[in-house]
């Protein structure tokens, strides 16, 4: 459930008319709602309350600092995979001992920074992190607490472009060097096992890739523990999808209840790092139609918004809801199959294809879930300034981020004059 519905005719986000936050912020621009932001952060918390647990919010989802505060309040943690998110996350008041840091490619002065601050968890991806991560916490004399994300080889069932669990996959450390990986581990000075970690992909609709992939885990650590390796938690990743189109992805606590009849008798503290099954469905994107094309094979819907601005389209062949602010009827509008296309001289720069829509230039159209992975994508392409982000709290709104001005676009360039 979300926060988005129709009230008469007209498009609301909680107790707001977008209609009125188009005519105030203008067009293209992402709107958040914050209770649905909410909902879905305790739709996790809640159904895991009752055991030793952290849930830290996959923040590459959407990383706006009134979106990680509002999150921090809430009582979460926070997965991390750069310094940007870091010390983004510690302006927006996050507690450093809640932020686990992910990613495959972790340099060596990220590495102190987050030492400094007191991460709960490094999430180690290869033998090569390890020496580096040893190198960093040995030379400033912090002992660095890690986790090793294992590879587990299960086939998540969803698009490659976002499967992370398979053995040809970049990410973590095969499942059968293990055990090897750990001992050289506990090895180094350095360091100091605390977890196990595994993050198979994005957007699974099926819990038995998740349940397969904890099983696993599960026996690697008794394993370990025969070893005289202690394992003190274990942490799922993120992954479970949302709704699109027509998913029917399981709710949370369904898949909670089953990982936590596996935990039972384990003295084991759960972190999971939920990021879109939070994010996507409490935003979306509202583009207003410059003007209607059609050609003798097809009608274009032609918006202000573009792929600079979402990108997952182009880039997944990914498919979101689009539909009218208003339903009103109105004279001049056209009901056909549509495809809503931006104005960047790409082909890819479109939001839907044969959408079917009754529409006229000038109205305004939203794109569905795009709360994740929508503005955080967003660049400068075609020299276009990003988009403003919105967040609605019943009856109130607030600019959380300001549309770009056309003279920032190149406030950090140089030109050359000889």
């Amino acid at each position: 459930m979300d926060h988005f519905g129709y009230r008469g005719s007209d498009l609301y986000a909680e107790d707001v008319s977008i209609n009125e936050i188009a005519e105030r912020f203008g067009t293209p621009c992402f709107v958040y709602s914050k209770a649905t932001l909410i909902r879905h952060f305790h739709a996790y918390a809640d159904a895991i309350a009752d055991i030793p647990h952290l849930v830290c919010y996959g923040m590459k989802a959407n990383s706006n600092l009134a979106v990680l505060e509002l999150l921090a309040k809430e009582g979460a943690g926070f997965d991390i995979v750069s310094i940007g998110e870091l010390e983004r996350v510690i302006q927006a008041g996050a507690n450093p001992h809640k932020i686990v840091f992910s990613g495959v490619g972790k340099q060596a002065h990220e590495m102190q920074r987050a030492l400094e601050v007191g991460i709960h968890c490094f999430n180690i991806e290869s033998l090569a992190e390890l020496d580096q991560l040893n190198s960093v916490a040995t030379k400033i004399g912090i002992t660095a607490p890690v986790s090793l994300r294992i590879n587990p080889d299960v086939d998540p069932k969803t698009h490659p472009y976002i499967s992370t669990g398979l053995k040809d996959n970049k990410f973590g450390i095969a499942h059968n060097n293990t055990l090897q990986a750990y001992k050289y581990a506990q090895s180094l000075k350095g360091l100091r096992v605390i977890g196990i970690d595994c993050h198979i992909g994005s957007q699974l609709t099926e819990t038995g890739p998740l349940l397969e992939a904890l099983d696993k885990l599960l026996e690697l650590i008794e394993l370990l523990n025969a070893e005289g390796i202690v394992i003190k938690h274990i942490d799922l990743g993120g992954g479970l999808g949302v709704t699109y189109q027509d998913e029917t992805p399981p709710h949370p606590a369904e898949y909670l209840a089953a990982v936590k009849s596996r935990l039972a008798g384990r003295n084991l503290k759960l972190i999971l790092e939920p990021g879109r099954s939070i994010a996507a469905n409490a935003g979306i994107f509202i583009t207003r139609t410059i003007l209607i094309k059609t050609n003798q094979e097809q009608n274009f819907a032609i918006v202000d918004g573009a792929m600079n601005d979402l990108i997952r389209p182009a880039l997944y062949g990914a498919w979101q809801r689009i539909i009218p602010v208003s339903t009103t009827d109105k004279e001049g509008q056209i009901e056909a199959l549509f495809d809503v296309v931006g104005p960047i001289c790409e082909s890819g720069d479109f939001f839907g294809k044969n959408r079917l829509l009754k529409i006229a230039a000038g109205d305004l159209l939203a794109v569905r879930s795009s709360g994740a992975y929508g503005f955080v994508m967003a660049s400068n392409y075609n020299s276009r300034p990003r988009a403003p982000e919105i967040l609605v709290d019943g009856k109130e709104i607030y600019l959380i981020r300001e549309r770009e001005s056309l003279e920032s676009l190149w406030a950090l360039e140089h030109r050359v004059n000889k």
